[in-house]
């Protein structure tokens, strides 16, 4: 089985979570995808600011986003002989390096070469931080410590507007990156003094990324993953719309509203993962759905587009945890996060593609009600992996390889 370690050697089942090392990764998570999100907040002022329409300035989301989907799994490939701190405290560094580039530049096209490079960054942490969180911890344990790792992700998704609204509205869109990279320049910091460098797995133990897709459970959790996304992110793309067909005010209280719901669905999530991880991608799984089917009623009143919202919330904001716990227990591998990352990404392009094609065609509540439909089949998955995708209890991959504690 996996082994797990501080600096100081193996952890043992009644030691404390390693805090200090778990929101490292938590803060890097949160730039990682803060970044995605935050230029939806600023495209008026960067669209002014460049001379271009919003829908042109738009495409540094797109490419951020392929930069990740694309890279994810050949770089984690490339780079598994590598310690894991000194690959993240790499790509902290190209992420801010393309950051300070942006802040300092009004030639859109540098602006787009810099996003690739911050996209393809923002993968390689993102794909690692859940694999080095389950590793500082036992078994009993990985999936709490998974949750606090991962839950920058909702909360960066929840804030990533907003923040880039306030942000530019008080200074500029320049500073906003440039706040960026003096936070990953931090971040370094804390990453070399509370992470340990854990070891890459030794030749004799790497899985190639086909064996890991045969492993009896993976391709299901990968299809359930992007239904789910793709669902959540035909709703997160087009909720300003949505918002405003049902009068439900300024956007920034919708999001704080889905915000308050996601986070409590993380504590939960954490609390409760390890036991109880198949009975929570079931709820989380009918939640969205069932939230994308009052979403659909916006119309009646804002009451009944915040309950919706509220639900979509708390059926979204443990999902990552619950992906990537699936994925290392089916798989026996932390490399399988490579591999959920990309089908994130691409469900998030997805989502955003066929979103675009229901607003011009059918009108915005017709989005809602096409992500109900894609969760029915969604939903019916998890129902059906419940022997080695989404099964009771916790369970240990017997041929998962031993894993040196700490690289040298």
């Amino acid at each position: 089985m996996l082994t797990f370690a501080h600096d100081g050697g193996p952890t043992t089942a009644k030691s404390t979570l390693p805090l200090p090392s778990l929101l490292a990764l938590f803060t890097a998570g949160f730039l990682a995808i803060l970044n995605e999100t935050v230029p939806a907040g600023l495209l008026p002022k960067m669209a002014a600011s460049l001379g271009l329409p919003a829908s042109v300035t738009g495409q540094t989301i797109t490419v951020y986003a392929l930069a990740t989907a694309l890279t994810a799994i050949p770089l984690n490939a490339a780079l598994k002989n590598i310690g894991r701190r000194t690959l993240l405290v790499w790509a902290l560094g190209v992420f801010a390096a393309a950051n300070l580039v942006i802040a300092f530049q009004n030639n859109f096209t540098i602006i787009l070469i810099a996003r690739f490079p911050a996209g393809v960054a923002a993968g390689l942490i993102w794909s690692n931080i859940g694999g080095i969180a389950a590793r500082l911890v036992p078994e009993k344990a990985r999936g709490k410590a998974i949750a606090i790792a991962l839950a920058g992700t909702p909360a960066a998704l929840s804030l990533g507007l907003p923040a880039g609204t306030v942000l530019g509205d008080a200074t500029s869109w320049h500073a906003t990156f440039g706040m960026i990279t003096a936070l990953s320049l931090a971040l370094i910091g804390w990453v070399l003094a509370s992470v340990p460098n854990l070891a890459a797995e030794p030749p004799s133990a790497h899985m190639s990324f086909p064996s890991i897709l045969r492993a009896p459970g993976v391709q299901t959790i990968l299809w359930v993953i992007a239904g789910f996304i793709t669902a959540h992110n035909l709703l997160y793309t087009y909720i300003e719309p949505l918002a405003s067909r049902a009068g439900a005010g300024q956007i920034e209280w919708v999001l704080l509203v889905f915000g308050i719901a996601a986070l409590l669905s993380i504590w939960v999530t954490g609390q409760f993962v390890d036991p109880h991880h198949r009975r929570l991608m079931l709820v989380s799984s009918c939640l969205l759905g069932a939230s994308a089917a009052v979403l659909g009623l916006a119309f009646v009143s804002p009451a009944i587009f915040y309950l919706g919202v509220a639900a979509w919330g708390l059926g979204f904001g443990g999902s990552a945890t619950l992906f990537v716990t699936a994925g290392i227990r089916a798989a026996g591998t932390d490399g399988v996060t490579a591999l959920v990352v990309t089908v994130f990404n691409l469900s998030i392009a997805a989502g955003g593609m066929f979103g675009a094609l229901l607003l011009t065609g059918f009108g915005v509540l017709s989005i809602p009600w096409a992500s109900a439909a894609i969760m029915i089949p969604t939903i019916l998955t998890v129902v059906a992996g419940r022997q080695h995708a989404f099964p009771q209890g916790t369970r240990t991959h017997p041929t998962a390889p031993v894993v040196p504690e700490v690289a040298r």
